[in-house]
């Protein structure tokens, strides 16, 4: 069975976040400003992308990233609503290629594409020798 079967171009999923301290550049490098980081922005474009697909998967299936080409836009300050969205726009044999933005109100402050690849978790954790104890310890 292929495990993107039920996935299909033109999907998509969006991830709502309010900006923290933590989601900011200064919060990594210190002297650096106390706006959203690029960092932030691609997992939260990420993570819509994993979640337009997900519900779709086989039991024990997730999706996992493997590209990331992003343009941050603009700056966004502590406390403004950030709005990622991935849509998909192939479905090839192992992987689902998404278009993702990013928006603070009706500013687009990110966009670039996103590659998503699907593993099995448990076949997957087996090739790569992850315990129980050290999936724990993460």
């Amino acid at each position: 069975m292929n495990p993107l079967e039920k996935v299909t171009a033109g999907m998509t999923a969006e991830k709502l976040v309010t900006v923290t301290p933590e989601m900011t550049v200064r919060h990594v490098v210190p002297g650096m400003p106390v706006v959203y980081g690029t960092p932030m922005m691609i997992l939260h474009m990420e993570m819509a992308a994993g979640s337009a697909v997900q519900p779709l998967l086989p039991a024990g299936h997730v999706s996992v990233g493997m590209m990331v080409n992003i343009r941050h836009l603009a700056a966004t300050p502590v406390g403004r609503t950030v709005r990622a969205i991935a849509r998909v726009v192939a479905v090839e044999a192992r992987s689902v290629l998404f278009e993702v933005q990013a928006w603070d109100g009706n500013r687009k402050i990110g966009d670039g594409t996103h590659r998503r690849g699907v593993v099995d978790v448990a076949e997957f954790e087996r090739r790569f020798g992850v315990t129980t104890a050290a999936a724990e310890m993460a």
